[in-house]
């Protein structure tokens, strides 16, 4: 057994059997070992597509997936989605190909320095020494990455090639979260009980899918507390019986209206609200001064016991949770704006569907107007980096083969990565793919008078507009073997969102703004 070959046996050891790979040649090696039966390849015309869909992949599966990428550059190429999905608290394995170690001091010219572009965004960087011990630098990586990591290794021709020997048999590790101090969970339950006003529960991470929402639904019953999430949020499980999720506003002076009333915040996962950007003139914290903000589960922490701890702190474990009603929306008729396209989101959205949200202008009314939709799934991203939207989707599609996918995506965003959509079509992914095309980065055109320079003149609008020349989505779509269609009204957007749901593979609709 060569390097390669003992490196893909120990992920598939270790469950890691999904590997998005963009190879070259210095992995052609570990290439051949993805022969095995049990690894399954997905092969990603661009690096920022891999580690977005690695992404996805956890978010929705919540075991890591591995990214193949090619030496240097095609980490650089990827880094903008490691980014967003250290930012999720995703865990994936990275594996970088690089040079023969012998053939390193020849300055080749793909020769970079493949750590020191690693270790800013992966909390795990190593280099393999020897093709003898690759297989237990990757049970290193696999074990560092589980609990929400991002790991990279990085894989010289010659271990990749050499003698691995006997692979040895490690142990899968899986250690549970711990829970919250009953010390920290006692002060939290006296500051509620004391609180002669309701108090904030800002939920993120883990908290806001699995056991912790009802857990949270049960705690708003019983106390009055309000229950919100962050603007954005790795995962959600919202819609129709489950606990009701507010929604904390994005921009600042919405924020700062939402936040005036609370004076303690108690948070799970996540810190207290913050701006997204810095404007002139407005605060960063978006609290109210007086506010105090309390620790409830931090991340890493299991957040749902806590929440249990809680509830029993306060003799509320029985309290029946305040849950979603479900609100039949009727089809919308007539022109696409954003209330009748999240309308028709919410009456065309099958139960279980997965909604990768990377639409920031046109998908605002999104989040409200589909709260009683069915049950479903939206992930949002985390870390603002443009391209992650149809990448995620990718990756959610590969995790859960039996759920339908809907993307919704700004044109702008959307050509950052729009090499998904071949992805999506080699392998059958069940991905409807929405594309606001409005012809503008429209988010910068609010962002530029929210910096206090009003309308852009002619040279900031050439920078802002994308509409000359005019992309043709359908035809953009069609190109890379994926059906495409473009619709004018909240009608006919709404019946091609019904039609791609009792189809398999994958779809795009353009929808004309």
């Amino acid at each position: 057994m060569n390097g390669s070959e003992s490196l893909v046996t120990t992920l598939v050891a270790q469950g890691v059997d999904v590997c998005f790979a963009n190879p070259g040649t210095s992995e052609m090696h570990f290439l051949a070992a993805l022969e095995n039966p049990a690894m399954r390849s997905v092969l990603c015309l661009y690096e920022g597509v891999a580690t977005g869909a690695a992404d996805g992949y956890y978010r929705m599966k919540g075991t890591p997936a591995s990214t193949l990428l090619h030496l240097g550059p095609g980490l650089a190429n990827g880094l903008s989605n490691i980014h967003n999905a250290k930012r999720a608290g995703s865990a994936m394995v990275n594996i970088i190909g690089e040079h023969a170690t012998h053939h390193l001091k020849y300055d080749a010219p793909l020769k970079s320095d493949i750590e020191g572009l690693a270790r800013p965004l992966c909390h795990w960087v190593r280099r393999t020494d020897t093709a003898k011990t690759l297989a237990y630098d990757a049970y290193r990586a696999v074990t560092a990455a589980r609990p929400g990591k991002i790991s990279t290794l990085i894989l010289p021709g010659d271990t990749s090639w050499g003698d691995a020997g006997e692979v040895p048999n490690f142990p899968v590790e899986l250690p549970e979260p711990p829970a919250p101090s009953q010390e920290r969970i006692d002060h939290i339950a006296r500051t509620i009980k004391g609180a002669s006003e309701p108090v904030l529960v800002i939920l993120a991470g883990l908290a806001t899918h699995g056991p912790a929402v009802e857990l949270a639904g049960r705690l708003a019953a019983a106390t009055g507390a309000r229950i919100a999430t962050q603007f954005f949020t790795a995962r959600i499980e919202r819609g129709a019986g489950r606990a009701p999720l507010e929604r904390i506003p994005y921009f600042v002076p919405a924020a700062l209206e939402y936040l005036a009333p609370f004076r303690h915040i108690i948070t799970l996962e996540t810190t207290e609200p913050i701006a997204f950007f810095s404007y002139p003139g407005s605060p960063s914290l978006l609290k109210h001064p007086d506010a105090a903000v309390h620790t409830l589960s931090e991340t890493g922490e299991d957040s749902a016991k806590a929440l249990e701890m809680l509830l029993d702190a306060l003799g509320a474990r029985q309290s029946a949770p305040i849950l979603q009603p479900r609100i039949e929306t009727p089809v919308p008729q007539g022109k696409l704006d954003p209330t009748s396209i999240a309308h028709a989101l919410a009456a065309a959205m099958p139960e279980h569907c997965i909604l990768v949200d990377e639409s920031l202008t046109t998908g605002r009314q999104s989040m409200g107007l589909t709260a009683g939709a069915l049950p479903h799934d939206t992930i949002q991203n985390m870390g603002g980096s443009i391209g992650y939207g149809t990448p995620v989707a990718t990756g959610a599609a590969v995790a859960c083969p039996d759920r339908r996918v809907f993307t919704i995506v700004g044109d702008g965003s959307a050509m950052y990565t729009i090499q998904s959509l071949w992805t999506q079509a080699r392998e059958s992914l069940n991905v409807t793919t929405i594309i606001f095309a409005n012809h503008s980065y429209q988010i910068l055109k609010s962002e530029y008078a929210n910096m206090g320079f009003g309308a852009p003149g002619p040279q900031a609008l050439a920078m802002i507009d994308i509409g000359d020349p005019k992309i043709d989505w359908v035809a953009m779509g069609t190109s890379m073997g994926v059906p495409s269609v473009r619709v004018e009204t909240a009608e006919d957007f709404y019946a091609q969102m019904v039609r791609t749901v009792g189809e398999s593979g994958p779809a795009l609709i353009e929808v004309c703004l």
